[in-house]
């Protein structure tokens, strides 16, 4: 039950009292259902029915179903309800002392799921012919038991809450109910009617229905309203990352393009996408690199149920509307049956604003292939023809309607991707150059679209797309530039996976074209960060020709000073591109110029913004200089805007749990932390991706500390280190020395860390940054108590100090609480002050609790401080309130965020009572003084 393990765990945990789940055909309902009925098996009984169209017509069909298996029970009822029971279900009391007879006594045991069932009892012998709808109730004593007035229904349902009452009480028992809006509306009433009277017996009615709405939020209307007023699960669609681990655990996990529209038709629909993956995943057929993939068979009989009945001419204007959303204009009236039936919703306003919405993407690709080939070509030049304004449209309509291989149409695709990348459409563009080059008719051409192919989908995070794109650009043509580009792409993708030696190896091949050269041994540089493999770093470095990005990377300690001073140069000659921005705030980051990072990446992600979504991955790099700076929100926002859901990426995926889990332990949700970074672990090597697993090992240190564990938060920090006590990455783990001497001092293994910090002294020793003398003289001051003042007046006098606020109130914090162990109370009150502060701003629960301790320990009456208000708020509201205190409108805020401003205006309405502010004017003072406190050292 992949991403539905809340929904699971609330499906097993009724034990008593209903509960409705809700969703579109195949979100999941019947295996849900099915889970419960087999792990209840082992504890109880289990009733089960199954609704079925051919059967919703016939008076309690699906109460013979329910009951047939437990029909000899009925003889403990009073003799009325028992002929109650009996006459609705068209069976006759004929066993005075309650023995009843068999049913069916020549044939064998029908299957319960079998629609058979209800034609042989219900609807040939039972309430079709002589049972409670007609003559059958009636006339053999029932009485009113099965009639059509109230008291019947009364009496009925009284029975069925009597005999199901009467089997929990010998032991537990589970009624399931699939396919609720099937089942006939009188076993709907009468079991409704006992399940309302279910009060804490061990009996649990547990009910599956569609939701009309095919959204998953409504529990039915109609046919099932019986039912309505329960307690309702909605099956919502999967996310994107759920859906796209399904897709990873079927026999043939889908790659590339074919993905991206496997996801994209599936919306998060369970069955759609295990259905698609399985005709589609290992599929090389023209058929399968269609724009909309044909739905199976079973697919068209849950989605496309209701087209045959539609008129032609509504058949004829869904077709179009299913080749173009945007076809509307025209063709309101054809359409609205399809409204009417509930297949589409006509959206915007008249004229050719207005689009169509199918209810879920299978209908309109159902509706696309309804029609022959050729159909589908007429409609698709028609619409073209239309469209000579928007050449973008026009070269999709003529591309689909192409039937040989044409220059003109794949030049003007070569177009629109080039004007779909200008605007951040990174998968529009792959796929645009990938059909063109499907319809260049020379070899050449066709080579180089599907390396400009590879190139953009690199920014997807898709590395089976890129390899197939490359490795189809390599089969036609050995132009030494083209192949070499082909590496590149493969190589830059590759960089996001665990795939360090590949990745390196394709980069390095590239690096021999001249022309690519930089930015190959560039890009290598990243694998080889990523990978924190000596190797790997010494054969970047030969290549490096002086460049001092590759050089900052490789080693951001040797001659830091000169690649500091570079990079003003560097920005002024990266004009604007947010690409280049980006790698230098990283290049920043990375030399513990932390401040200007911040401000580096905070205008390289609003330039990325500015032209569409960011590329894969992208936000991580910016995470952790955010996290860094106090920026804690904007960390995790970063973390949520880097995921690699659905792409099938693990690597990047532990990359951002563990950014992630480092905010939720400092913050002091500790179990998340944990859990977070367990998984990142469990998705890598962590000999081979050594700075992400450093960095998820950083963040299970913190939360032990957090939790007070100091022996676990030393085992943690020391696997930061190698035996010998050389840093496990040669950037990552340096951060950690501090950690690891304030575990270490609490849990004995001073003596042991002593020898990590020198020796991470002498590796960094000739041009250490500031925020690493900084933290080694903490560590020094913690594991020399006698010898720790100078350490802790080097630390804090340090005014760079500033940009690692949380760091910075650590020192103060040690340095309060040595003061005061030497009877210096009032000097240690100063420092524990200012720490507390910066705690409290920037959130950071577990260290606020610390500090109110050691006041207290100074004699300090502190109560308990509530973190700051900002910190209340979600990132999302933090990042919306820092914005406006920047006097930026709610319209410009919702540009940079892909926001309304309705939205923006909603979030800041409900985040002033928190802040206790009433103006918009308020917001810069009360920012402002947050971080001036986040930062302050005195």
């Amino acid at each position: 039950m992949v991403g539905r393990e809340s929904e699971s765990a609330a499906v097993l945990g009724l034990t008593s009292g209903v509960l409705i789940l809700t969703g579109e055909p195949g979100a999941g309902k019947s295996t849900l259902l099915h889970l419960a009925a087999e792990r209840h098996r082992g504890r109880g009984r289990v009733l089960r029915m199954t609704g079925s169209e051919s059967e919703v017509d016939l008076p309690f069909a699906g109460l013979h179903q329910l009951l047939r298996p437990v029909l000899d029970e009925t003889a403990s009822l009073p003799a009325r309800q028992r002929s109650a029971l009996l006459g609705a279900m068209g069976l006759m009391d004929t066993a005075p002392d309650g023995a009843l007879p068999d049913p069916n006594p020549d044939g064998p045991t029908p299957d319960p799921e079998d629609t058979g069932t209800g034609r042989t009892g219900a609807g040939r012998t039972g309430a079709g012919r002589t049972g409670a709808g007609r003559t059958g109730a009636g006339r053999t004593g029932a009485g009113e038991s099965a009639g059509s007035g109230p008291p019947g229904r009364l009496l009925l349902g009284v029975a069925l809450l009597a005999l199901l009452s009467e089997l929990a009480r010998r032991s537990p028992l589970l009624v399931v109910v699939d396919d609720v809006q099937w089942v006939d509306t009188g076993t709907l009433e009468t079991l409704a009617f006992a399940a309302r009277r279910i009060h804490d017996e061990p009996l649990a009615v547990l009910a599956g229905t569609r939701s009309p709405t095919g959204d998953g939020t409504t529990a039915g209307a109609g046919a099932t309203a019986p039912f309505a007023g329960f307690p309702t699960l909605p099956l919502a669609p999967l996310d994107t990352a759920a859906a796209g681990l399904l897709l990873d655990r079927q026999p043939h996990p889908p790659t590339g393009g074919r993905r991206l529209r496997i996801l994209d038709q599936a919306a998060g629909n369970p069955l759609a996408l295990v259905e698609l993956a399985r005709a589609y995943g290992a599929c090389g057929t023209e058929t399968a690199d269609e724009e909309l993939l044909p739905p199976t068979d079973r697919l068209l009989r849950l989605f496309a149920a209701d087209l045959d009945a539609l008129p032609d001419a509504t058949r004829r204007a869904l077709l179009l509307v299913a080749a173009d959303d945007r076809a509307v204009p025209g063709r309101i009236e054809e359409l609205a049956p399809a409204e009417a039936a509930g297949l589409l919703r006509i959206t915007g306003g008249a004229g050719g604003g207005r689009r169509a919405r199918f209810r879920h993407p299978l209908i309109r690709s159902a509706v696309y292939h309804s029609v022959p080939l050729a159909d589908r070509r007429a409609a698709h030049r028609g619409l073209a023809a239309s469209l000579t304004a928007e050449p973008d449209r026009r070269a999709w309509h003529l591309a689909a309607a192409a039937e040989e291989p044409d220059e003109e149409i794949a030049a003007a695709l070569e177009e629109a991707a080039a004007r779909a990348l200008e605007r951040g459409g990174h998968t529009a563009a792959a796929t645009a150059l990938e059909r063109a080059a499907g319809l260049s008719p020379g070899a050449y051409d066709r080579a180089r679209r599907l390396v400009g192919a590879a190139g953009a989908a690199a920014s997807t995070g898709q590395p089976g797309w890129v390899r197939q794109l490359a490795a189809g650009a390599a089969a036609l043509t050995d132009d030494p530039a083209l192949v070499a580009e082909a590496s590149l792409r493969v190589g830059q993708v590759l960089t996001l996976t665990a795939e360090h030696d590949g990745a390196l190896s394709s980069l390095l091949r590239a690096a021999e074209a001249p022309e690519l050269r930089r930015i190959a041994v560039a890009t290598a540089s990243v694998a080889g960060f990523y990978s924190g493999d000596e190797e790997h770093r010494l054969a970047v470095r030969a290549r490096a020709d002086g460049d001092p990005w590759t050089l900052a990377v490789t080693d951001p300690t040797e001659r830091r000073a000169d690649r500091v001073a570079a990079l003003p140069e560097l920005m002024e000659r990266a004009g604007g591109d947010p690409a280049v921005l980006t790698s230098l705030g990283a290049m920043a980051w990375l030399l513990d110029e932390t401040a200007l990072a911040v401000r580096i990446f905070d205008d390289a992600l609003h330039r990325w913004r500015l032209r569409g979504a960011l590329p894969t991955g992208l936000g991580c790099s910016a995470g952790w200089a955010y996290l860094d700076h106090g920026l804690w929100a904007q960390a995790r926002l970063a973390a949520a805007n880097s995921t690699s859901a659905g792409i099938g990426l693990p690597h990047l995926d532990a990359a951002v749990r563990s950014l992630d889990s480092a905010v939720l332990a400092l913050t002091g949700q500790t179990a998340e932390a944990r859990d977070g970074a367990g998984a990142a672990l469990s998705l890598i090597d962590p000999h081979r991706s050594r700075a992400v697993a450093v960095r998820a090992r950083w963040a299970l240190g913190t939360a032990a500390v957090a939790d007070g564990d100091q022996m676990s938060a030393y085992e943690h920090f020391r696997l930061l280190f190698t035996a010998d006590g050389d840093p496990v990455h040669y950037a990552c783990s340096l951060p950690g020395v501090a950690e690891l001497a304030a575990a270490a001092v609490r849990t004995g293994n001073g003596a042991e860390a002593a020898v990590i910090v020198e020796r991470t002294a002498e590796g960094v020793a000739d041009d250490p940054s500031p925020r690493l003398r900084i933290l080694l003289h903490r560590a020094r001051a913690l594991l020399e108590p006698d010898r720790a003042e100078p350490h802790f007046d080097a630390a804090l006098s340090d005014p760079a100090g500033v940009q690692w606020p949380f760091e910075r109130a650590q020192i103060l914090l040690d340095h309060a609480e040595w003061l005061r162990r030497r009877h210096r109370v009032t000097e240690a009150r100063t420092g524990l002050n200012t720490a507390l502060e910066t705690f409290r701003r920037l959130g950071a629960r577990p260290w606020i609790d610390r500090a109110n301790a050691e006041l207290r320990a100074a004699g300090v009456d502190s109560t308990p401080t509530a973190p700051d208000a900002l910190t209340s708020l979600t990132p999302q509201q933090q990042h919306i309130i820092r914005l406006a205190a920047q006097g930026l409108s709610n319209r410009e805020i919702g540009e940079r965020l892909f926001l309304s401003p309705r939205t923006v205006g909603s979030h800041l309405y409900r985040s002033f009572p928190k802040l206790g502010v009433t103006a918009r004017s308020q917001l810069r003072d009360l920012v402002e003084a947050s971080s001036a406190a986040v930062g302050c050292g005195v």
